[in-house]
Formats: C-alpha cells, structure tokens, sequence
C-alpha cells in the first residue's frame, strides 16, 4: 500500500515497520482501555485481585483525575487506529492521550497516596507506560514527517 507523498513527487510505500507498530500499538492500548472499563465499571473478576488498599484508591480517586486517565486511554487508542489508517492526525491523538496522564499523574504522584498505594512496581510500570506514550507520539510524528501518514 502506499501513502501521498507530501511534497507531490508520486508515493512514499507503506513501511512494513509501521503494521507492526500499528498492531502492537493497538493491542497495548486495548488493554488500557480494558484496565479503565473494568476498573470504572467496577467488574468483580478484574477488581477482585487487588487488594483492599488498592481498590480504596481507585473508587476514591476525583472525577477530573479520572477524566485525565479516560483522555490518555481512548487519545491513545484513538491514536493507534489512526497509525493503522495511517492517518496524520495520529500524531494529536497521541500528544491529547499524553496530557491526559499528565493529568492523571499529578493526581497519582502528587496529590495522593498512589505511589506508596502502587509501590515500586507500579511506579516502574508507569515509568514503562510514558516510554510507550512518547515513543508512539514521536513515531507517528516522524511518519508523519516522512509522507507515510496522510
């Protein structure tokens, strides 16, 4: 398949790199956006493996921080059909999700207990989800850039 590219010289081939990202991407945030169904909704076999600590925190956590995390899961999920369409504006689906965790971060980190809540696992787990978010918003960028996106 190919892309326009944008300097009007024919068109730039779809890489198969961006496929694999794309999925990876996709899948990912599909799980993210399983964790905040259940977690909102509440469901008993996902919320019945943690801790009572734990789902303290979650059903006491503040609307504007939730809606933070609602941002940054469908932003980014948003985001990876984009890739998959391979559409340019992937690129602000992307930058949206990353200021919902922002968001949602400072209530996690700063304004609550959640880092002693989710312990070292959790905060490296968090770590892992920035690299993620960052890598998938400069990669769309550059495919953007480069023609591949529309």
């Amino acid at each position: 398949m190919t892309a326009a590219d944008p300097n009007g010289e024919g068109v730039t081939k779809t890489p198969v790199h961006l496929w694999i990202v794309g999925i990876l991407a996709l899948v990912w945030n599909a799980i993210g956006a399983f964790d905040y169904l259940a977690t909102q909704f509440e469901l008993e076999f996902y919320m019945g493996s943690f801790e009572p600590e734990m789902l303290e925190y979650f059903y006491g956590i503040p609307s504007w921080a939730i809606a933070g995390w609602a941002i940054a899961v469908w932003f980014a999920f948003a985001g990876s059909i984009g890739l998959l369409l391979r559409k340019c504006w992937s690129v602000w689906a992307f930058g949206i999700s990353i200021v919902g965790m922002v968001v949602s971060s400072i209530h996690s980190y700063l304004l609550s207990n959640g880092l002693e809540i989710m312990g070292a696992g959790g905060f490296v787990f968090s770590i892992f989800i920035w690299i993620i978010a960052f890598g998938l918003f400069f990669y769309a960028r550059a495919m953007c850039k480069k023609g591949v996106l529309s």
